[in-house]
């Protein structure tokens, strides 16, 4: 008797379990209506949260921002919960636009077209071009997604120089006109050296931070579309113009204005430099600005533009969206997310994180509203361009020969026609596999 007494209670206690989860009530009433979040960003977390409770307080609508860090386990986590279909509501992609068209493809991403486009007032309208366009694939892309938007920026960056106000007027230039033109720039070297002080400092140590310099310079020689031509494989790196571009970091380093130990130099010692006023020029990110503040709040310096080495073709930096938040397509609560990634995006919200955060708002609206020298770094962002958008990819042996080889002219090692030709030797041998 006792055995089936146990027995039948077991399988009552079974029975309730199993109808328990299938209904859908296991998890608590109360998640029904939160909204999750996943995200990366340990520097937004607390912003995030206080945000999260003032949209609670006006909607009743909970939103849980979910923090996993640092990026590569947050990154191993979204591809685990892909493969488990167990994503949350809304989450970022953190890789190149391959990997982004790859969630897209396997549809874990909604395309927020419509949405981006209902009515006079259309919530892309409020966005700079530039941060929709990384959210964004075109008509006949190469990754072969359906045309449309699949992200919503939350901030902006760009990669540009910043110059101290203090010590350029140390050298005798205006503190408040920065060099524009390339010789104007290069021709303060030998005054840097005078006064004992660095010239430009950056994390070249790092290949992607001088690669993205060369990326400037290419598109302000020879323009988007050679450059385009060149990845393609229909010009050469042997081009002309292409050697002028490697010749320009040769300039830099004949003329004296490039830090000592550049080539080696993580950003963080770049960084360093800058903020303790040692080094009148800084190659760096819209983030910087957060970095200097809590280095030396008192820093006076300003935003520029790469100095102008030709005429034919405006300079571009790279930049765009800083980070995107995605809606998880197959999520009940699709309607939910999106309500509330509008109300994010509002220029009140923007405002509020570019003050807490330091990051540049994606609300174009905002930026009357944050300090000068991020709405220096801001109002260029329509000069920016990106690899992310340009829809070919160059091969990465390509890349780090090109790269590796501007960090040998600089420390003198080699002339830029040899990398030039070493450049395009690996080009041609990578296209080759292709054939």
């Amino acid at each position: 008797m006792k055995k089936n007494s146990c027995f039948r209670i077991f399988c009552l206690l079974a029975s309730f379990i199993f109808l328990l989860n299938f209904s859908g009530c296991g998890t608590g009433p109360s998640d029904s209506s939160t909204i999750t979040i996943w995200h990366w960003m340990t520097d937004r977390d607390a912003s995030f949260q206080a945000l999260a409770k003032q949209y609670e307080e006006q909607t009743g609508i909970k939103v849980d921002f979910e923090l996993y860090a640092p990026s590569d386990a947050y990154s191993q986590k979204v591809r685990a919960a892909a493969q488990g279909s167990t994503l949350p509501d809304i989450f970022g992609i953190l890789g190149e636009k391959r990997d982004f068209a790859s969630f897209i493809k396997a549809g874990h991403i909604l395309d927020l077209s419509s949405y981006m486009n209902e009515s006079q007032g259309a919530w892309k309208n409020r966005f700079f071009k530039k941060a929709l366009a990384v959210n964004e694939f075109s008509e006949q892309n190469s990754y072969g997604v359906t045309p449309g938007i699949y992200g919503v920026p939350i901030d902006i960056m760009t990669i540009q120089m910043v110059y101290n106000k203090d010590l350029l007027k140390k050298l005798g230039a205006n503190p408040n006109k920065p060099p524009v033109n390339f010789d104007d720039f290069i021709s303060l070297g030998t005054k840097i050296k005078e006064n004992n002080l660095q010239g430009l400092v950056s994390g070249w140590g790092e290949l992607w931070m001088v690669d993205c310099l060369a990326n400037n310079y290419a598109f302000n020689i020879m323009g988007k579309d050679k450059v385009i031509a060149t990845i393609k494989g229909e010009v050469p790196y042997t081009d002309p113009d292409w050697v002028k571009v490697f010749t320009l970091f040769q300039q830099m380093r004949e003329s004296g204005i490039l830090a000592e130990g550049i080539v080696t130099m993580v950003n963080k010692t770049a960084e360093q430099l800058f903020a303790t006023g040692k080094a009148v020029f800084a190659f760096n990110g819209s983030w910087c600005v957060n970095v200097y503040k809590g280095m030396n709040p008192k820093l006076n310096y300003g935003a520029m533009l790469p100095p102008r080495a030709a005429q034919n073709y405006p300079v571009s930096i790279w930049g765009g969206a800083g980070s995107s938040f995605m809606v998880n397509a197959r999520s009940a609560k699709k309607d939910a997310a999106i309500k509330f990634l509008k109300w994010l995006t509002d220029k009140e919200q923007q405002v509020y994180l570019a003050d807490h955060t330091f990051n540049l708002p994606a609300n174009k609206d905002s930026i009357g509203r944050i300090p000068e020298v991020m709405a220096q770094f801001a109002d260029d962002v329509e000069l920016s361009t990106h690899p992310n958008t340009w829809g070919v990819s160059e091969f990465p042996a390509v890349i780090e020969t090109l790269d590796r080889g501007l960090q040998s002219i600089i420390i003198g090692e080699k002339t830029p026609q040899q990398v030039a030709a070493e450049t395009q030797k690996v080009k041609e041998r990578e296209m080759a596999k292709r054939r």
